[in-house]
């Protein structure tokens, strides 16, 4: 068994006073770190995903800029890449991310498997070179960029869990959906202390 903890947007634009922050993004920062701290030995990888959108351009239709975001398939801009707002939050420790990914360069981009490492290389091409076989999943948003990347998790063949503590979501009743739909799936759902204990 080899395991990947996968940090799904942890971005200041993300978490409270950002353009699209969730109410308990900072918690989510901290309590990431704090899980880390007593489980990084427990993953042969730590990979943390940002979105990093250009701000030249609506990103393929991904930022409203002729009419109001819908919130589903248009937002806010958002993460433009070199701004604060697409920086890690302050209070997830960024040192000990092995591979930083981005995505949603000039396109709409949910999940992790969309973006590239620094080489250029897709998550999907970074688990098999390191023989990853599963994945812990946290960041935000739970009911969109963390429900995507734990999908296409199980879709590349890992056992996939998603630690509910370490999640925050855009709407409690979307983010309840996707959970569901996420257990349906085949993912496994624990809390962080179910966690500590696997």
């Amino acid at each position: 068994m080899t395991r990947a903890l996968f940090i799904i947007d942890v971005q200041n634009d993300f978490t409270e006073g950002g353009a699209l922050g969730v109410d308990g993004g900072a918690a989510v920062a901290a309590g990431i770190t704090r899980h880390l701290e007593a489980h990084r030995d427990d993953y042969a990888l730590v990979v943390a995903s940002r979105d990093w959108h250009s701000g030249e351009n609506d990103n393929g239709g991904h930022f409203a800029t002729e009419a109001d975001p819908d919130f589903v398939d248009t937002w806010p801009a958002h993460c433009v890449e070199g701004t604060p707002g697409a920086e890690y939050h302050p209070a997830l420790a960024a040192d000990v991310i092995d591979v930083h990914i981005r995505k949603g360069q000039g396109v709409p981009a949910y999940s992790i498997f969309e973006g590239t490492d620094d080489a250029g290389a897709t998550i999907g091409e970074v688990l098999t070179a390191h023989g990853v076989t599963e994945v812990d999943v946290v960041g935000i948003a739970t009911d969109y960029c963390v429900r995507a990347s734990a999908l296409d998790a199980l879709e590349h063949g890992q056992h996939v869990r998603v630690l509910t503590g370490l999640v925050a979501g855009v709407a409690p009743e979307s983010s309840a959906a996707a959970l569901a739909e996420l257990g349906h799936a085949g993912v496994e759902l624990v809390d962080a202390t179910d966690a500590d204990r696997a």
